[in-house]
């Protein structure tokens, strides 16, 4: 699957599908509002979760004096997440549904999502309800205070992993460990690995990322123009309805990812950023 590269230009005209075309930094501020977010919820069979998470959602975030909308992004699940979805938009245009069809994977469809928007501050949690969607105005309050990114961290002093045994544990570790050496010094994140972050578009703009996979934070801290980061505590949920995406593609995926970016780190890859 071919990169996909952050564009900072998107006009919505009536919720059509269009691929994002390039415009100058300079024609930023007069085609955008500067701090509406984006949140991206990816899905893949999550039908039974949406109902709540998504009343959660808009809740929490109507706490937080910033426009927003939420993106819906179905890998075409054909198990009623697109009438759900299309219910609540009807009573919130703020809520927005976008199908892929024939395509897999959570970093694409994160990226799909953010294609799709105008939005400054780009978003993504998950939709099994293992992020708390009370934390969103924290991470909010970290982006308006002046980071480039805010991570919900399972690792910074107040978080934790919930109710995962040992041997989970043991690898959750083992994978942020081997991304210490490719994280910039400074700002080195203690959750590398987190589903849920918010970011500033401008950090994006122009750079290429891996759509396979699941790990997108990585890559974004890695290669984005990140110069500061907040970690916001959240103790990892339960999944109440569905079934984890987690397998052996994603830690192949994940593997991947990792030796690129080691590559590029050390000088062995090419580097590609306009």
């Amino acid at each position: 699957m071919s990169p996909a590269v952050i564009s900072s230009s998107y006009t919505p005209e009536d919720g059509a599908v269009k691929r994002p075309v390039s415009i100058t930094g300079s024609q930023l501020s007069a085609h955008r509002q500067p701090e509406k977010l984006a949140l991206t919820i990816p899905t893949l069979r999550e039908a039974e979760n949406l109902p709540g998470l998504l009343s959660h959602v808009r809740s929490a975030l109507d706490s937080a004096a910033i426009p927003y909308e939420i993106l819906v992004v179905d890998d075409d699940s054909r198990d009623g997440t697109g009438d759900i979805v299309s219910a609540i938009a009807l009573e919130d245009p703020r809520v927005r549904l976008l199908v892929r069809k024939g395509e897999r994977g959570l970093s694409g469809a994160i990226l799909y999502g953010w294609h799709h928007t105008d939005a400054a501050i780009l978003g993504v949690m998950d939709a099994d309800l293992q992020h708390p969607p009370e934390v969103l105005p924290q991470l909010i309050d970290a982006i308006l205070a002046g980071n480039d990114m805010a991570i919900g961290s399972r690792y910074t002093a107040g978080g934790g992993l919930g109710d995962w045994n040992a041997a989970r544990k043991l690898f959750s570790a083992a994978a942020v460990w081997a991304t210490w050496p490719i994280q910039r010094p400074g700002i080195r994140a203690k959750d590398p690995m987190s589903g849920f972050f918010l970011v500033r578009r401008e950090c994006l703009d122009h750079i290429e990322f891996q759509s396979s996979g699941f790990k997108l934070l990585l890559e974004v801290l890695v290669r984005g123009r990140i110069h500061s980061v907040a970690e916001v505590p959240f103790d990892f949920g339960c999944r109440d309805c569905g079934q984890s995406k987690a397998n052996v593609k994603v830690a192949w995926d994940y593997a991947k990812l990792l030796a690129r970016l080691y590559a590029e780190r050390f000088g062995f890859g090419r580097h590609s950023e306009s």
